[in-house]
C-alpha cells in the first residue's frame, strides 16, 4: 500500500513539478533559478485559484457570523449538546461548510512536501532520470537568484520574510478579538487561540524555514503575496467590511 501511494505521489505531484522547474528553468532568458521558481509558483497558484476561492470565502463568511456564534456558546454554555445542535443549524442555515477553510491547507502540504523534495535532491544526477522526453536535460543547475541568493541553502532573510507575510495573511480574515470581560470561558479561549495560532504559525514557519533550502522559502514568498493579493480581491469585491 506505502508503495501504491509513493508511486502516485511521484506521477501526480514530484515529477510534473519537477519537470515544469526545469522547463521554465531552460527557457526564461539568463536561466534564472530564482525566476524560474517564481514562474512556477504563479502558476501553480492560478490552478489552485478557484480552491483558495472557495476557502477566503468560507473564512470570511464564519468570520461574520462570529456574532451569533458567541450568542449560540452564550445562550447554551450549559449544555454542550444544544449548543452543537444550534451551531449546526446555523452552518446549514448559512450554507457554510466550517471545514472548507482547511481544504486548500490540506491540498498545499503535499505539493510543499514535493516540492521541498525537488529543491533537496530533484537535481542530482540519478532524479533527473524522472525528467519526460521532451524536456531538455539541464546539466549542472545554477540555483542563485539573481546571482545573488543561493537558493539550494538555507537562507534566514527570506525564512523570516514569509514569517512577517504569513502574520499579515493571518491577521486579514482573523475576527476582531474581544474585550469584553464577561464573555463565558469558551469565546474567551476560542479567542485566545485565535490570537496565539495568528503569532505561532508565522514563527512555525521560520523556524522549519531556517534549515531548508531557500527556493521553499521563495515559493511561500510569492504563494503568500498571491494569496494577501486574492484575498484582498474577494473581500473587497463580494464583502461590504474589509478586515
Amino acid at each position: 500500500m506505502a508503495d501504491i501511494i509513493i508511486h502516485a505521489f511521484n506521477i501526480i505531484l514530484y515529477r510534473p513539478l519537477l519537470n515544469g522547474l526545469i522547463l521554465f528553468y531552460e527557457h526564461i532568458p539568463g536561466h534564472d533559478f530564482g525566476i524560474a521558481v517564481i514562474v512556477l509558483t504563479i502558476l501553480i497558484r492560478f490552478i489552485l485559484y478557484p480552491l483558495n476561492t472557495q476557502g477566503i470565502r468560507s473564512q470570511k463568511a464564519l468570520q461574520e457570523l462570529q456574532p451569533k456564534i458567541k450568542e449560540i456558546q452564550e445562550k447554551y454554555k450549559e449544555d454542550r449538546e444544544k449548543q452543537s445542535k444550534a451551531m449546526i443549524e446555523l452552518y446549514q442555515k448559512e450554507k457554510i461548510n466550517p471545514l472548507s477553510g482547511c481544504l486548500p491547507l490540506l491540498i498545499q502540504l503535499p505539493i510543499l512536501i514535493a516540492l521541498y523534495q525537488v529543491f533537496w535532491k530533484g537535481f542530482e544526477p540519478g532524479q533527473l532520470s524522472n525528467l519526460y522526453s521532451f524536456i531538455p536535460h539541464p546539466g549542472q543547475i545554477n540555483p542563485l537568484f539573481l546571482g545573488i541568493v543561493n537558493l539550494g541553502k538555507p537562507s534566514w532573510i527570506m525564512a523570516v520574510l514569509v514569517g512577517v507575510l504569513q502574520f499579515f495573511q493571518t491577521k486579514m480574515l482573523t475576527p476582531k478579538i474581544s474585550k469584553d470581560k464577561k464573555q463565558d470561558k469558551t469565546a474567551q479561549f476560542s479567542d485566545m487561540m485565535q490570537k496565539q495560532m495568528l503569532y505561532f504559525f508565522p514563527i512555525f514557519f521560520v523556524l522549519i524555514l531556517l534549515k531548508l533550502p531557500a527556493a521553499l522559502s521563495l515559493y511561500l514568498i510569492i504563494t503568500t503575496l498571491f494569496t494577501i493579493f486574492q484575498q484582498y480581491l474577494i473581500t473587497g469585491k463580494f464583502f461590504s467590511k474589509n478586515v
